[in-house]
């Protein structure tokens, strides 16, 4: 199964069990800033421990390595899980929405387009550029995540609402890798 036909399965399964997600990362970055090959697909979704059992269901197991025992320990730990198609090695991230008030704010701020003929909620340009940076700190400067974010700022520039990346920026206590994109962006 192709990464775009996983999308659209992934996708449709989210919406009949009443899960809402937002599609993020590396696919997202491509969309909205430089196309690039990622190997996974990131998702945040806000699931319940009564809705694992339907995920688990829309994936035999002879297809797919989904565990409802790793659904429910990231649901209470309120970290990820994963899907991975056997044959092609496609994988999607799961990650559950916390309580955290930058997951939160992010999630709410998510919307919708059709992508890969598909209709999607996804991360804002913003939202993508933060939590590239954030990811960018904890991995010691991830060069891939920060060109994502530059690529994105870069892209989105004359849309982008400064003052809610001024707020987080703070907030996530990541102004040195917020200043070094600036210096290096070349909006387009």
């Amino acid at each position: 199964m192709s990464q775009q036909e996983l999308v659209r399965r992934v996708i449709g399964t989210l919406e009949a069990a009443g899960i809402e997600y937002m599609v993020t990362g590396a696919l997202v970055s491509s969309l909205q800033g430089e196309p690039r090959t990622t190997h996974d697909i990131d998702i945040v979704i806000a699931i319940q421990e009564s809705q694992a059992s339907k995920l688990v269901e829309a994936y035999p197991p002879q297809e797919f390595y989904l565990e409802q025992d790793s659904i429910i320990d990231a649901i209470r730990s309120q970290g990820m899980f994963n899907l991975i198609d056997v044959k092609e090695g496609e994988k999607v991230d799961f990650w559950v929405l916390t309580d955290e008030p930058f997951d939160r704010s992010r999630f709410s701020r998510r919307y919708e387009e059709e992508v890969l003929g598909t209709r999607l909620y996804m991360s804002s340009a913003e939202d993508t550029i933060l939590v590239k940076l954030k990811w960018a700190k904890l991995a010691g400067g991830s060069e891939k995540q920060i060109t994502d974010a530059l690529r994105v700022f870069e892209v989105q520039f004359k849309n982008l609402d400064m003052d809610y990346l001024k707020h987080w920026i703070k907030e996530l206590d990541i102004e040195k890798l917020w200043d070094r994109l600036r210096e290096e962006a070349s909006p387009v």
